[in-house]
């Protein structure tokens, strides 16, 4: 993607220009406003929370515009939010979720069981946007108790709903249609002006949580990743979202804050288990040994990144310790050979700029596979239509994660009948695999069973993860209380402040 001009970099943050006042003359006052630059696009930013969250800069506003079930907490068990216990019956297909009864809407409604069933059938009937993530439920046999309580049934044996209600569950009043404008919500904040791609909002005073120290906190859809690092650096932003490492180090040499998110992005390589040459699992093996990890790791997340062993999701705490897997050239040649490649192949690789190195990751690997004879031609497509035309649909691609959990992943991406089953990835005992590990009530063994199936997906599936990088973060001086979790922890910024 070509670069935009520098003028119009500046003109474009030059939208986020707000004087912060301060709340007092003292060192320790909290200042009103925060300016957070978020990963984005104008052109896909939406105010339907429960679609497919393409935009960070929606899914930041969502998290501050509306309750979620649960959240991780910082011990990485799941901790409550709008949901203060949950209970399932013996056969673990029947839970009982029971939600706090101090919540109300913006509208001055209270929130009622009815309206958290609403909002999780209108999830589950927007599967194709949303990657189905409510597919585990049987949200039609779903009922409410009681004004504070809902009877959740699973279609089969489930002991990870907790998990499984994890921040994206957006809570709205029942029936609401019009998504033209953002509907009342729950949360910390509300939204007071401006558009879903530059968006202002203000503290919810009547919030049950506990209260955002900043009054008011404005967030804008950014697309080119360099652009928002400029944004913090000029003084037109007080935060930046999803940076390179290049402006990471560029910024820590010039004294701005640059906020670490341990081990939570990774840029799988998608080969489509569907489409020549990878439909052949000798060239799948033959692209991972030929990789040189450390090269990539180096060169795209530089002292921010360790090296992957093409472990989908790293950092869950479910993943297996497995031997590294080294590069062995003479070997991946004789696995292109075998597979009837001896004389190489051509293909074309999808990337994009959406997030800091993911062009610079499918250009350096293509000089690497091409010494196995795989003739890459990198493409890179725009950040505004990448993730409606080319994720989960060309065959060889750059994708991202942002360190969401296994659990997750398994549902979104590897079951045959996915929405986003991007690897085309369809093994029937893997799969029963899987639900038999969903069912162990003990969680010791169902960690281990859930390990035993990354192993199993890493040796035989579609995915190279070649490294696995921090997240990154700018913030100018004073900022504190930006969330460092993986995944969806992100996204909870109602405790960020700004003290002079």
């Amino acid at each position: 993607m070509t670069r935009l001009p520098r003028r119009l970099v500046l003109l474009a943050v030059a939208a986020l220009t707000t004087t912060a006042c301060a709340t007092g003359s003292t060192a320790s006052a909290i200042a009103e406003l925060v300016r957070y630059a978020a990963v984005g696009s104008a052109a896909t930013a939406s105010n339907d929370p429960h679609g497919g969250l393409g935009n960070e800069s929606d899914a930041l506003r969502f998290a501050l515009l509306y309750d979620v079930l649960t959240v991780a907490g910082s011990d990485g068990a799941t901790a409550p939010r709008l949901a203060t216990a949950w209970e399932p019956d013996s056969t673990l297909t029947r839970w009982k979720i029971t939600l706090r009864t101090d919540a109300t809407f913006a509208d001055g409604r209270k929130v009622r069981a009815a309206d958290a069933l609403f909002s999780l059938r209108r999830m589950q009937s927007k599967a194709a946007e949303n990657y189905g993530r409510m597919a585990m439920f049987d949200l039609d046999a779903s009922s409410t108790v009681d004004e504070s309580t809902v009877e959740l049934r699973t279609r089969s044996p489930f002991a990870a709903v907790p998990e499984a209600l994890q921040s994206a569950t957006f809570v709205v009043p029942e029936g609401t249609t019009d998504f033209s404008s953002p509907p009342p919500g729950s949360g910390p904040y509300r939204m007071t002006g401006g558009d879903p791609a530059n968006a202002a909002l203000e503290r919810n005073d009547a919030w049950w949580g506990p209260k955002p120290p900043t009054k008011r906190i404005e967030i804008r859809a950014m697309a080119d990743p360099q652009a928002r690092a400029d944004a913090v650096r000029s003084g037109q932003a007080d935060v930046a979202g999803s940076v390179s490492p290049t402006a990471a180090a560029q910024a820590e040499s010039a004294g701005v804050q640059v906020v670490r998110r341990p081990a939570v992005t990774t840029y799988p390589v998608v080969m489509r288990l569907d489409q020549a040459p990878f439909d052949k699992p000798e060239v799948r093996e033959a692209v991972k040994l030929a990789t040189d990890r450390k090269q990539l790791t180096d060169t795209v997340f530089g002292v921010y990144g360790k090296v992957g062993n093409d472990l989908l999701t790293p950092g869950d705490p479910t993943s297996p310790r497995l031997p590294e897997r080294n590069r062995d050239l003479d070997r991946a040649r004789a696995l292109m050979a075998q597979a009837g490649y001896a004389g190489g192949a051509s293909v074309t690789l999808h990337t994009t700029t959406a997030y800091p190195g993911m062009d610079s990751a499918a250009t350096l690997l293509s000089a690497q596979l091409a010494e196995i004879g795989l003739k890459v031609a990198v493409q890179v497509d725009p950040p505004e239509s990448f993730w409606t035309k080319t994720y989960a649909q060309a065959g060889f691609y750059v994708s991202y994660l942002g360190g969401i959990g296994f659990l997750d992943v398994s549902r979104i991406a590897l079951r045959a009948a996915s929405p986003t089953n991007e690897t085309a990835w369809k093994n029937p005992s893997w799969e029963r695999g899987l639900d038999a590990a969903l069912a162990e009530p003990d969680a010791a063994k169902r960690a281990g069973a859930l390990g035993a199936l990354q192993a199993a997906l890493r040796d035989e599936g579609g995915y190279l993860v070649w490294g696995v990088g921090d997240g990154l973060d700018l913030a100018r001086s004073g900022v504190s209380g930006l969330p460092t979790g993986p995944g969806f922890a992100r996204l909870f910024i109602d405790q960020v402040r700004i003290t002079a």
